[in-house]
């Protein structure tokens, strides 16, 4: 009963990489105890979907061959995009037991599947038990496709490892941030992740995500919009917008494309805040801490600070959680970019919610 539970590896199954942290305790904070990262062929997931699983079960194989830092089997993934929701709903008040048993029937109105397909799940937020209560409750509500969790622990049982819990993209990330950056009640923070194929918005108020939204574009329509405009490969495209010159094409060609991208994400980030604002009691966004592989493309930052004048931070995953370069090698500066979802993962534990 005492037994500390176990360490779960988190496991960042993205469309361009995956990543994988394993965490230990250390004194009240964390340390990194392994970490691994390999690439994921480009179209081997589109969209958040698994299109060639034998070539991802590959790429989680790679993360953990000959890497004897990880000891833990089981693993913590999770999903994004359009295969799963996440809503604030308000229920009449009633007990724990009572939402258990009436979830799905409530749910199925806010669900725009069959609720037969989907996972269920759900966090009581406000229990409308306070002063000022309408005798109302606000619970969050998630649901996942079966076939897409399927899909992920599939992949994961293929590599061999046990997948034990599947998370969301944007939870993982607030899980990061908590831990590296604590709570600060009457704030509103933007967690902002921008991975290769969808950026991931959870907006936070005190200890409270009250908004997410995933928005299907990332890094990849960069380097599309490059190898379309400029004729190149996709490789050639690719190094292009990480400002690395190629053949037959410079950084500063590509620039100009680059920027209409981060024109076309900023305008869906804008949606999405005018979408939050709309439904908040305030319209206040106090600070935007930004992640991901995409978040690194050239003027991305300071376009985001100049439409939205927030102050832009990079999130730092490893703040708080110990990183030892002699050990691990890496530089924890490059890698917190896009380790964060995994280092939220990792912060999971058997049975806990």
């Amino acid at each position: 009963m005492f037994r500390k539970s176990k360490t779960l590896v988190g496991l960042d199954i993205g469309s361009s990489a995956v990543k994988a942290v394993e965490l230990k305790p250390s004194g009240k904070a964390y340390r990194v105890a392994a970490f691994g990262s390999q690439p994921v062929p480009p179209d081997a997931i589109v969209d958040g979907a698994i299109i060639d699983a034998g070539a991802v079960a590959d790429a989680v194989r790679r993360v953990f061959e000959g890497n004897t830092a990880f000891k833990a089997k089981e693993v913590c993934a999770s999903l994004s995009g359009n295969a799963v929701i996440v809503k604030k709903i308000t229920l009449p008040v009633m007990t724990e037991s009572e939402l258990g048993e009436s979830i799905y029937w409530e749910a199925e109105q806010y669900i725009p599947f069959d609720i037969q397909d989907v996972n269920l799940d759900y966090q009581i937020l406000d229990p409308g038990t306070g002063p000022e209560s309408r005798g109302s409750m606000d619970v969050l509500l998630v649901a996942a496709k079966k076939e897409k969790i399927g899909d992920y622990t599939g992949v994961i049982a293929q590599a061999g490892r046990t997948p034990v819990i599947v998370d969301v993209d944007a939870f993982a990330l607030q899980n990061a941030y908590e831990v590296n950056y604590g709570l600060e009640p009457g704030r509103v923070v933007v967690l902002l992740n921008a991975g290769a194929s969808a950026v991931n918005i959870n907006i936070l108020q005190g200890d409270q995500s009250v908004f997410t939204r995933d928005i299907s574009m990332g890094g990849n329509a960069y380097t599309e919009a490059v190898q379309k405009e400029l004729d190149l490969p996709f490789e050639a495209a690719e190094q292009v917008k990480k400002g690395i010159p190629v053949d037959g094409a410079s950084f500063e060609e590509a620039q100009p494309v680059l920027r209409a991208v981060t024109e076309n994400v900023l305008l869906e980030i804008q949606k999405t805040f005018d979408f939050f604002k709309a439904t908040a009691s305030s319209d206040q966004i106090d600070r935007i801490m930004l992640s991901g592989g995409a978040s690194r493309v050239d003027g991305f930052r300071d376009m985001l600070q100049e439409r939205f004048g927030t102050a832009v931070e990079d999130f730092d995953p490893f703040r708080t959680v110990g990183w030892d370069s002699k050990k691990l090698g890496g530089d924890p500066v490059d890698l917190g970019a896009t380790a964060a979802v995994a280092v939220g993962l990792a912060l999971r534990r058997m049975g806990d919610r």
